[in-house]
C-alpha cells in the first residue's frame, strides 16, 4: 500500500509539474520575451481590425492582390487542417492541377513575362506558407499595377520594399510576405479599380 502511496503522489506531482507549471512558465515568458509572436504575430487593418496573421498563408483572388502559394491544407488555406497534399510527381492528380494552375495564371496574367514561378503552382508543405518568392511576387507586378490603374514601377517598388533577406544573411531564400505586401497595396492606392 505504501508503494501506490508514492506512485500516486509521483504522478500527481509529475502531473502538477508538467501539465500546469510547465506549460504557464513557458507561455509566461513567451508572453514577456516575444510578445508578437507569442500572441500569433497578428496583423491589423488600417481600421485596427485584426485582417490575419503573418505567419498563416491565406486566399486573394481579387486581380488587385498578389496571389499567394496553391494550398493543399484542407479545403484550401484551413489552418486547422495543415498539411501538403501528399501527392508524389507521378500523380495524376497533382499534374492536372498543376495544368489547370498554369492555365489560370497565364489568362490572368497576360502581360507577365517569362515562365510562371513554381512556388505559383507548387502548395508548401504545410499548406499555410504566407511567403511568395520575390521572382514570383514581381511575375504578378503588370495584373495588380493594372487592376489598381497604378503604374508598374510603383507596385514594383513596393514589392521590392516587402522582399525579406535571408534569415542571419545565409540560412533560406529571401521571401515577399503576401498579407503585409497586400496591406502595402491598400495602403498606397486604396481600395479603387481601374476603369474597365
Amino acid at each position: 500500500m505504501s508503494e501506490i502511496k508514492i506512485a500516486l503522489r509521483m504522478t500527481i506531482v509529475t502531473l502538477v509539474l508538467t501539465g500546469l507549471v510547465y506549460p504557464l512558465a513557458t507561455t509566461a515568458l513567451a508572453q514577456v520575451m516575444f510578445p508578437r509572436g507569442a500572441g500569433g504575430s497578428l496583423v491589423h487593418g488600417g481600421d485596427g481590425r485584426v485582417v490575419g496573421s503573418e505567419l498563416i498563408g491565406q486566399p486573394f483572388a481579387s486581380p488587385r492582390y498578389f496571389q499567394p502559394r496553391p494550398s493543399a491544407a484542407g479545403s484550401g488555406y484551413d489552418a486547422s487542417a495543415s498539411s501538403g497534399s501528399n501527392l508524389g510527381p507521378t500523380s495524376k492528380k497533382l499534374r492536372d492541377r498543376i495544368v489547370a494552375d498554369v492555365e489560370r495564371l497565364r489568362k490572368e496574367n497576360p502581360q507577365a513575362a517569362g515562365p510562371i514561378p513554381s512556388d505559383l503552382v507548387t502548395a508548401s508543405a504545410s499548406g499555410l506558407d504566407p511567403h511568395l518568392s520575390p521572382a514570383a511576387a514581381l511575375w504578378q507586378v503588370p495584373r495588380v499595377a493594372a487592376a489598381r490603374g497604378a503604374s508598374a514601377d510603383e507596385v514594383r517598388g513596393l514589392v521590392e520594399s516587402r522582399i525579406e533577406p535571408r534569415f542571419l544573411g545565409f540560412l533560406g531564400e529571401p521571401t515577399v510576405n503576401v498579407l503585409l505586401l497586400n496591406l502595402d497595396l491598400d495602403r498606397r492606392f486604396g481600395r479603387r479599380m481601374a476603369a474597365d
